[in-house]
């Protein structure tokens, strides 16, 4: 295949001297904390358990479908992913809390809805169209008397009064929560570790990281331990964990879903944007009625049901950031990925697929961490502080080493969020300016009709703790963020040569989300998506 550049958006700042040998350090650094890494954890984890119900193995909408037709009934699915939760949550951590006897209850209840003949068949597909099947959702997200503590120790006895508007909106649609995932400090690392309920471990290498802040539901969801889930995602957190669970997860365009009982809330309108909740699933064909609902009224800015033509696409692709400072060049296995994708699309669709280099991705880091700035005087000290004070983090980084009510890279954050680039700086003004100017590009070039083929991340999953030497890595999904566009994380189907799932991230202009979902679907089907674990039936 063709891989000469074909394609570029530049900036006028090229890599110095400096710049070129500070990143060959770092990768030669790199090297050596993974080979430490490895002398340290030696062989893979230990096996998850095996599935031996057939009901694990379905997507969300078949299993709905099979409901409505009193194929399968509402409990005896309930009952199939409690079990599973049981079998894998002791070695993966990746539940928190639970609701199993009024899920079961609520389960009965769409039953004998079903059963009493009150509603048609048809009637309930478009009313209740996951009427019976069970939701998880991560440690941030509101559901009515359940645990609302966002990974921090002073909220570990919160429960949520009221359900988060996206959680309202699937209740609505049949949708019965049962169970809650693990999630990293405030939801701003991508480990999930936290001080209230701990680490929580990859499912395909328990030495491994499941990602943040949704990493306690892409685990639950590549454990097929619950039939779909939500997440939110404000610089990777659906995404990220998606991509290291391998499974698909979905984040939405901006202003489409309401964030509205999250913690932390966004504290302005231009962050508000840059934060969504989204699907994640096993499944792809689950992506798209999922979305529908928790847009809401919004769901019509998406056109969710115009069908998508795939033949007429504009396609795209970039490898890698270009090597933006600090971040891990990015893994064969996944540049393998991404070449294997545009063969596919040449040969099945017969259209081009153009290389890109958009050179301002290189700064991806530096856009978001500036972009997210503002002047509302909340700092990560405050969010710390439960939004009610602001912790001192040198005083509580002296008190870790005794015991523990934050996480050392939680209270890191803190220490290095004031060194970052300031709101109202002349240097924040560029920074957004630059922003702005790659927005407008990027819309030019995707259009109405264009994707973006790109690493969701530049490594698979990394071992525990091992983010904090590659901490810069999460600007591969970062910047699709304070873009506002929505992205798609897509599993490739087999692992790759670490035994981890591989994949990339599909990326289409605002409100184009169908276009990444459709993309999703032609690639579940070219290559297999999720893998499924050891079976035993």
């Amino acid at each position: 295949m063709d891989t000469s550049r074909e394609g570029t958006l530049k900036d006028p700042r090229a890599p110095t001297i400096c710049m070129k040998i500070s990143n060959w350090a770092f990768h030669v650094c790199s090297m050596i904390v993974r080979f430490a890494f490895q002398l340290i954890y030696g062989k893979k984890g230990e096996k998850m358990p095996d599935i031996s119900d057939p009901i694990l193995l379905e997507s969300a909408s078949s299993l709905a479908k099979k409901i409505r037709k009193q194929e399968l009934t509402s409990v005896q699915v309930m009952e199939a992913f409690i079990k599973r939760i049981y079998d894998v949550n002791p070695l993966l951590n990746c539940m928190v809390d639970e609701r199993f006897k009024d899920a079961l209850l609520e389960a009965k209840a769409a039953d004998d809805l079903i059963k009493s003949g009150k509603y048609t068949e048809k009637q309930l597909a478009i009313e209740k169209p996951f009427l019976g099947v069970a939701i998880s959702t991560k440690d941030c997200i509101a559901v009515k008397g359940m645990l609302n503590t966002s990974g921090l120790y002073s909220r570990r006895d919160y429960r949520a009064s009221e359900d988060a508007d996206a959680i309202a909106l699937m209740r609505n649609a049949g949708a019965i929560p049962f169970a809650l995932t693990n999630v990293s400090e405030v939801c701003m690392w991508w480990e999930s570790n936290n001080v209230v309920h701990g680490r929580t471990r990859n499912p395909y290498d328990t030495n491994r990281i499941v990602g943040g802040s949704s990493g306690g539901e892409g685990c639950m969801q590549a454990a097929a331990a619950s039939p779909l889930g939500l997440g939110s995602d404000i610089g990777g957190s659906i995404r990220m964990p998606a991509f290291f669970n391998g499974i698909f997860g979905h984040k939405p365009s901006k202003n489409v879903v309401s964030n509205k009982g999250q913690f932390p809330q966004p504290f302005t309108e231009e962050q508000y944007s840059f934060l969504g909740i989204g699907p994640m699933v096993r499944h792809a064909e689950d992506l798209r009625p999922i979305l529908k609902i928790i847009a809401g009224e919004k769901a019509e800015q998406l056109n969710l049901d115009e069908p998508v033509d795939l033949s007429k696409l504009k396609y795209f692709y970039q490898e890698n950031d270009g090597g933006g400072r600090y971040v891990s060049e990015v893994d064969h296995d996944i540049v393998d990925g991404i070449h294997r994708i545009v063969k596919h699309l040449k040969t099945k669709f017969n259209v081009p697929v153009k290389q890109m280099q958009i050179e301002e991705f290189r700064q991806s880091a530096a856009l978001w961490f500036a972009n997210m700035k503002d002047d509302s005087g909340y700092g990560f000290e405050r969010q710390l502080g439960n939004l009610k004070t602001s912790i001192n983090p040198y005083t509580e980084m002296l008190k870790w080493f005794f015991g523990a009510k934050h996480t050392f890279i939680g209270l890191l954050t803190a220490m290095l969020d004031k060194a970052q680039c300031q709101y109202g700086s002349p240097k924040y003004h560029h920074l957004v300016k630059k922003r702005n100017k790659l927005r407008a590009d990027m819309e030019e070039l995707l259009g109405n009709n264009g994707v973006l083929i790109y690493p969701t991340h530049p490594t698979v999953a990394p071992y525990h703790i091992e983010p904090l030497f590659r901490a810069i890595n999460f600007s591969y999904t970062g910047i699709v963020n304070v873009l506002g566009f929505p992205a798609t994380s897509v599993p490739l189907g087999k692992l790759g040569s670490e035994g981890l799932p591989i994949g990339v991230q599909i990326i289409a202009n605002c409100n184009q989300d169908r276009l990444c979902l459709a993309v999703a679907e032609e690639l579940e089907k070219a290559f297999g998506g999720w893998v499924r674990p050891q079976i035993s039936i």
